[in-house]
């Protein structure tokens, strides 16, 4: 971030005030945006080739894709400026797509691991001596579905932020998640129906779920 505003600030202060001091030919600006550039780009691949956190290398990779080839890149002073200079991509393409899957990898096993502890809290809920809560007078289970649905959704935007094809991975490996996770959903309540018949408020957690479907689909 410091790096990202000391640029944009300096090469603001180059195009404004220090260009038009030098012959065109001295091409000051492009000297400047360069060497910038260069060591803002060392400065990624160094950080990206170290041991990251699942958030700083989601904070990277926003900077390669998004704050830095549109934010900064386009900002109105200098989009014209540096569009003459062509500058590439602060990471290379193979350490960016090594840290995009391993933000997948890390994303998809995230998202996995909260759905299943998920359905573990509504089968214990199953169990306990209460009746469902209710939503505008149905019973439901709105808590599981609302809360699979924007685990699912979240994920995919934040991928998408980061790029179109991130978000389009991680979208397909989600699709494979969620159908699991409905799979293990549809096998612990046949599992209940056939076992808790006694309990003392079986038809209406049996409503509650037949409700969820609902959401679901």
């Amino acid at each position: 971030l410091h790096m990202g505003k000391t640029m944009k600030e300096d090469l603001t202060v180059v195009v404004k005030c220090i260009k038009q001091l030098y012959p065109p030919e001295f091409n000051v600006f492009s000297t400047y945006a360069e060497l910038y550039h260069n060591y803002f780009a060392s400065q990624a691949k160094k950080n990206a080739e170290s041991h990251l956190e699942d958030k700083d290398v989601y904070l990277l990779l926003s900077w390669v894709h998004n704050i830095y080839p549109k934010d900064m890149r386009k900002d109105h002073v200098l989009a014209k400026e540096l569009e003459k200079v062509k500058l590439g991509s602060l990471l290379p393409s193979s350490l960016s797509k090594e840290l995009e899957k391993k933000y997948l990898d890390s994303e998809e096993a995230t998202i996995k691991s909260s759905l299943s502890k998920c359905l573990d809290k509504e089968i214990q809920r199953w169990k306990e001596d209460k009746e469902p809560e209710k939503l505008n007078g149905h019973f439901q289970s709105e808590l599981l579905a609302i809360f699979v649905i924007q685990s699912i959704y979240s994920g995919q935007q934040r991928a998408k932020d980061i790029r179109a094809a991130v978000g389009e991975e991680l979208s397909c490996r989600l699709s494979r998640e969620l159908l699991a996770f409905l799979k293990s959903y549809k096998d612990a309540f046949e599992d209940f129906k056939e076992k808790s018949k006694k309990h003392r408020y079986y038809k209406p957690i049996l409503i509650a779920n037949i409700n969820n479907c609902w959401n679901f689909r």
